[in-house]
């Protein structure tokens, strides 16, 4: 009978190692892990001695380094999401969030984590609006509307527009305006999805306000005006502004994407809200995750009427957002400039000097590094084509695997066979912990 192959005999040094492996409770026991499973709880905890006692099987570690082991793995928190030091270049890095919240913005969520007032009225202890102090903030802020209303990403505004305001009947967009907006999904799937018809009108590449005139009848429910904030077409090309649409009969709802609520100098071929409200759109849909350097959210604001309807669709129950998202979206317009505005105003001059400095103590601990000039985006679906002058330390490319396991963990990207840590996502303060994951990464294997 076929017993299989004999197992293979352990030596008698390894085998020993082996029995002094910790048991579990034992470990758990240890002051740190204690203290940590108060804090993150005991599965959270378990699961880092387990693993650490698994390696110590295996022999990556010594037996008596178990508890080291574990208390070294332990999350900073007890969800999964790991901070990440954005040095890719991409402000707006949507594997990465998107845009970093403001320590205002953080703040107000710690706050509003308890219980809070996001629906009473505590003067006359009766039910208030929802999130009425966000909505105020938001109106404050972009004059030209007269109301607002916040759902829980940009595509949702989109699509409780459609529903809203052409269930069962036409929405007429320009075919160069038929986008995809990322992970395969498409602008006119999206909004087919809602039980709208979809009117395509112009080409690719030029349409025209007669186009749209010609289109609208009866049946139309409002004209779509969408910036196509991922892509440039240039050449032969006409689109029709905002202006152009108005006065034909129908609402026109323009979406402008980034989440820009006034203009923004430094890109001045990207729409916001103020400007297109002025020019006569009668609703301006935006995100609220990109420019604006706020949390996903989706933002409505424009004429009462419409947004009044939008607001006590049934769908809005579906698609509001958090007392957290309420909180973090006031303080984001309230408060003071947020990340993704300073990387954006980020002197290039300085971002230079930064990078020598970096450099230079990395060079003087033996690593291969050089200060460069980089090219930085916005990202985010937002100023396609638009090159930010920046500066990034150079590092061999197998930096680039090594850093992203690291704690924290750092994110740069690789061309030309190098490992570019840009700078100009990166907060100055976080420049000494960026320099301390690379010495980590260079005395790791």
């Amino acid at each position: 009978m076929d017993r299989g192959p004999a197992p293979v005999p352990v030596p008698p040094g390894e085998q020993d190692e082996r029995r002094r492996i910790p048991r579990t409770d034992a470990v758990l026991a240890d002051p740190r892990l204690a203290e940590a499973a108060a804090r993150l709880g005991r599965g959270v905890v378990k699961a880092a001695v387990v693993a650490a006692q698994r390696r110590a099987r295996a022999g990556e570690i010594p037996a008596g380094a178990v508890a080291d082991a574990a208390a070294g793995a332990l999350p900073v928190t007890a969800a999964g999401l790991r901070p990440v030091v954005n040095a890719t270049g991409v402000l707006l890095h949507t594997n990465l969030g998107r845009a970093p919240l403001s320590d205002a913005a953080r703040e107000a969520m710690l706050v509003a984590s308890g219980a809070t007032d996001v629906e009473l009225d505590l003067a006359t202890g009766a039910r208030a609006r929802r999130g009425r102090s966000a909505l105020a903030a938001l109106l404050d802020a972009v004059p030209a509307a007269e109301a607002a209303h916040v759902v829980n990403n940009g595509a949702a505004a989109l699509v409780l527009a459609a529903t809203a305001l052409a269930g069962g009947r036409e929405i007429i967009v320009s075919r160069g305006e038929m986008v995809e907006i990322g992970d395969g999904f498409r602008i006119p799937e999206l909004l087919a999805a809602t039980g709208a018809r979809l009117r395509e009108v112009g080409t690719t590449n030029r349409t025209s306000p007669d186009d749209y005139a010609a289109a609208v009848g009866p049946a139309t429910g409002f004209i779509l005006k969408v910036h196509p904030s991922n892509f440039r077409v240039t050449g032969f090309t006409r689109s029709a502004d905002v202006a152009e649409l108005t006065g034909l009969g129908v609402p026109v709802v323009a979406d402008i994407g980034s989440g820009l609520l006034e203009p923004e100098p430094l890109l001045p071929d990207e729409p916001d809200a103020a400007t297109w409200l002025k020019e006569g759109a009668d609703l301006v849909t935006a995100s609220g995750d990109k420019l604006l350097g706020g949390p996903q959210c989706g933002l409505v604001l424009g004429k009462e009427e419409y947004v009044r309807r939008l607001s006590r669709h049934p769908l809005a129950r579906a698609l509001r957002v958090d007392k957290l998202t309420l909180a973090a979206l006031e303080a984001t317009v309230r408060g003071p400039r947020t990340p993704t505005d300073e990387a954006l105003h980020a002197d290039a001059a300085s971002l230079r000097e930064r990078a020598r400095r970096l450099a230079a103590r990395l060079r003087d601990a033996g690593v291969d590094a050089a200060p460069v000039d980089s090219d930085a985006a916005v990202g985010g679906g937002g100023a396609p084509g638009v090159v930010l002058p920046s500066a990034a330390v150079s590092l061999p490319e197998p930096y680039a695997a090594r850093l992203r396991r690291g704690s924290p963990a750092v994110m740069g990207r690789v061309e030309d066979g190098r490992c570019l840590l840009d700078l100009r996502a990166v907060p100055p303060g976080q420049d000494e912990a960026v320099a301390r994951a690379v010495l980590s990464a260079t005395e790791g294997p």
